[in-house]
């Protein structure tokens, strides 16, 4: 009954009314389109000219069209259909399909639109004839996209879904399958075109893979503290009132010593770090301080002190 009770509760916490269910559900769709969208404008205005096979289905379709004339953008729909099927079996059936095929389908169609279209929408085209600004910006593009799709859900599909397979069958990380095989479709690109055109393409997916990153978690202006010290009321006192940071406090013993120690845990934006080390090297010079990054911070339980003093996290956060 205890358990049931638990389930139900928890099943109405998490319940919200129908229209802020669409309202989300249409906000992660339109993600997914634009990010779609921006990776296929980055891919035929920066790599297709290039013949910069940056991994993936993707590069391999470049691969394809300069040998067949087969356009890309057909057969990145194309190459997916038998991957999906795949994926449908061995991955988590409708929340998979329903989560990749968008992102599939508007990238497949703007691609075929910007191949049409693109020489008219820009009076010189290509727009550049450095390839190395080209890598550059396809790769910033196409991973600002990608880092859209996967914040909200989704997946471009593609060779994503045979290392999600892997990962899921061997446990082998899917980050190195993937460049396995983003790698083996470079260095066929390099026998089909040239070397450098392979290095570049290589660069191109390097770049991506950072700016991914970014456009999922953002850059971090928050930095984690863990102190270490035989004297935590001075630094408890120092770090509540002069910088106005919470900390958390926990008792500790040295594993080498066996001594008593307190660990105090705190978070604070990274222009602060330099006023918690002043304050530890005034109190407690021998305390031991560890300087993590901290990529997102939410929540904390507050309390206000006074109407005139600001609210103040148990664990250093802004609330």
């Amino acid at each position: 009954m205890a358990r049931k009770r638990l389930k139900e509760a928890v099943k109405q916490k998490l319940e919200s009314p129908g229209w802020q269910k669409i309202l989300r559900i249409l906000n992660q769709q339109l993600a997914i389109t634009l990010g779609a969208a921006l990776n296929a404008f980055a891919y035929v205005l920066f790599q297709m000219p290039y013949n910069l096979a940056a991994g993936g289905v993707s590069g391999l379709g470049i691969i394809v069209n300069n040998l067949t004339g087969f356009s890309p953008g057909l057969f990145f729909f194309t190459a997916n259909i038998p991957l999906f099927i795949l994926g449908f079996f061995a991955l988590d059936k409708w929340r998979f399909l329903f989560t990749s095929t968008l992102a599939v389908v508007v990238f497949s169609g703007a691609t075929e639109f910007f191949i049409v279209n693109m020489p008219t929408i820009f009076t010189q085209f290509p727009i550049t004839e450095n390839k190395l600004l080209a890598t550059i910006y396809s790769g910033l593009l196409i991973g600002i996209g990608s880092g859209i799709i996967y914040r909200f859900g989704g997946t471009i599909g593609g060779t994503s879904i045979i290392t999600r397979i892997i990962y899921n069958k061997t446990g082998f990380p899917m980050s190195q399958s993937g460049l396995y095989v983003d790698v083996i479709i470079i260095a066929l690109a390099g026998f089909v075109f040239n070397w450098e055109t392979s290095l570049l393409a290589f660069l191109a997916l390097l770049i991506a893979g950072m700016s991914a990153d970014f456009a999922m978690e953002g850059t971090s202006q928050r930095r984690t503290l863990i102190i270490i010290t035989r004297h935590p009321e001075p630094l408890r006192y120092a770090i509540i009132n002069e910088l106005k940071r919470g900390v958390t406090m926990w008792p500790v013993k040295g594993g080498y010593s066996g001594e008593e120690h307190t660990l105090l845990y705190l978070t604070v934006l990274r222009s602060r770090v330099y006023d918690v080390k002043f304050i530890i090297n005034r109190i407690d010079p021998d305390a031991f301080m560890v300087v993590g990054v901290s990529q997102q911070t939410w929540g904390g339980y507050t309390q206000k002190k006074k109407k005139t003093k600001p609210m103040v996290s148990d664990h250093g956060i802004d609330p």
